[in-house]
């Protein structure tokens, strides 16, 4: 009898890359071209992950509907500039040693849930070359923003894979309860934008501290 598929779904932002700086740059400009005052890194931080239209309500309170939209659209526009110009926000130490190490394992797929939208991760992807290594991918056009559980539900109907085979991998408390409200397995890693308390309380069963730890726990996930 053949092992069943085991499906990794990563978050990308505070997981895969350290877009911390690169994204706060971004709603510094976007928020001065509406003549508003930028949140600190600090509240920008803690809405990374979120899709854009729900991070804006968090990141700023009391706007008109109007206004909460041209900021959703004058960050798209400035992160298509710096698209265009070749700014891309770097991966973490390790990640791409990880990946090639678990796609040498037959029975494990590899995923993607992202706030960010398709034109975003494709960027992102095709920036690091890593658009072959994954199976899946979901992004903010098509669901409703985390932690609802829409992205990964349709990561796994698209593999096949049931959510007892099925981890999620992320930095935020987003990320937790999207994964445990598919009914997944999940692993918060430390070095992002989430305390590591926060992510044990949101429903991470395990914790790593860095790519290396994370890919032996995969590779050993389900013996």
């Amino acid at each position: 009898m053949s092992r069943a598929l085991r499906l990794a779904v990563f978050d990308v932002d505070g997981t895969l890359i350290d877009s911390q700086h690169h994204i706060h740059n971004a709603m510094e400009l976007t928020f001065v071209g509406q003549g508003l005052q930028c949140p600190p890194l600090e509240q920008v931080r803690g809405i990374i992950g979120l899709s854009l239209p729900q991070a804006m309500r968090r990141l700023i309170a009391n706007l008109t509907d109007a206004q909460y939209e041209a900021l959703v659209e004058g960050y798209k526009a400035t992160f298509k500039t710096k698209r265009l110009a070749g700014e891309f926000a770097p991966l973490y130490s390790g990640i791409i040693k990880m990946l090639d190490g678990l796609a040498q394992n037959d029975h494990l797929l590899l995923g993607l849930a992202t706030g960010k939208s398709r034109r975003g991760l494709d960027a992102v992807l095709d920036g690091h070359g890593l658009t072959s290594k994954f199976v899946t991918a979901q992004v903010a056009d098509n669901h409703p923003s985390k932690p609802h559980p829409s992205m990964l539900l349709a990561a796994l109907s698209e593999t096949g894979v049931k959510a007892g085979n099925a981890v999620i991998i992320g930095d935020t408390t987003y990320d937790m309860e999207m994964g445990v409200a598919a009914g997944m397995h999940c692993i918060g890693v430390s070095w992002g934008y989430h305390t590591v308390d926060d992510l044990r309380t949101a429903g991470a069963a395990w914790i790593v501290d860095d790519a290396a730890e994370l890919q032996i726990l995969l590779d050993g996930f389900w013996g």
